[in-house]
């Protein structure tokens, strides 16, 4: 069964991505990668803001802590408070290694769990990044998963027993078991097509694992054991990431990108960077929020 995602806001993004919904505020949080842009966009009354960042953000997390973001910075995590613009470092990541921050979301224990992106000087990517855990008590954790190119898919099911991620550049998405430990690795899915690569996922709370297909324009259902359920076509060829939103978490919302297409493809694709929406029939989850400290008690310490 097909159905179609509409415009919900044009708004012209290099490269969307990270969406959430904050049932708090009732708002939808994304961003830009490449313009470093932290957006938030409310569907009542269509209010839209944007707030400039030191660097570019690559992932995000909502935080108990009311007010504040954890980000998911290109080299470092961070708290950031958007009503005061207070931005609180906590660590650099990878610092050793030619990599940035990518996709990332808390697991149902509410801790940040994210990959890393290859940014090499010459030549292809190479997987030589990894996925991180940042605990409550803000130490971070490397995960034993396989070293990643561009990491993604990042997406924990109901009961946050499986954690599914991937390499992009493998067209694959992997799963395994997760806990405190991690073990099981295992393929979920493979993307047949070779235009596409899987790109940023949602759990819903059937458990269906709906992942946005970069270069494919469409946003797949997968079921728990990995057959093609839904498949919901995007008027863009470079969705990124869906995430379900709404007073009753029923409307799919979707990033896209316009990074790397040339006039020709910008012509035939005019909402290329737009943010969608679609009705899929199914309802998702309240997102996780991370669960350490107050960042207000670390900004005083």
């Amino acid at each position: 069964m097909n159905a179609r995602a509409a415009v919900a806001i044009q708004v012209h993004n290099t490269l969307g991505e990270g969406i959430t919904w904050c049932d708090r505020e009732q708002v939808l949080y994304w961003t830009d990668i490449h313009a470093a842009t932290l957006w938030r966009y409310r569907p009542h009354d269509g209010a839209l803001h944007q707030w400039s960042l030191p660097e570019r953000l690559a992932s995000f997390a909502l935080c108990e802590a009311d007010g504040w973001l954890l980000l998911g910075l290109a080299s470092r995590l961070a708290f950031f408070h958007p009503s005061t613009q207070a931005l609180v470092p906590v660590m650099d990541v990878e610092a050793d290694l030619p990599t940035r921050l990518n996709d990332g979301v808390c697991d149902r224990q509410g801790r940040f769990v994210f990959g890393t992106l290859h940014e090499p000087a010459t030549g292809p990517k190479q997987p030589v990044g990894g996925f991180h855990r940042l605990n409550h008590d803000l130490t971070l954790e490397h995960l034993p998963l396989p070293g990643v190119a561009i990491s993604n898919s990042v997406a924990f099911s109901p009961d946050g027993g499986t954690m599914y991620f991937c390499d992009s550049l493998t067209r694959a998405i992997q799963c395994c078991d997760y806990g405190d430990h991690v073990d099981n690795i295992r393929t979920f899915v493979t993307l047949d097509d070779r235009r596409g690569e899987p790109d940023g996922s949602c759990v819903d709370r059937d458990g269906g694992l709906w992942n946005a297909q970069w270069g494919l324009g469409r946003v797949v259902r997968y079921t728990p054991d990995g057959q093609i359920d839904r498949i919901i076509d995007v008027p863009a060829s470079q969705p990124t990431k869906p995430a379900f939103g709404g007073t009753d978490f029923s409307t799919l919302y979707i990033t896209s990108a316009r990074d790397g297409l040339g006039d020709g493809a910008l012509a035939s694709q005019p909402y290329a960077g737009a943010l969608f929406f679609a009705e899929p029939g199914f309802r998702g989850l309240r997102e996780p929020r991370f669960a350490g400290p107050p960042p207000h008690i670390i900004a005083a310490a």
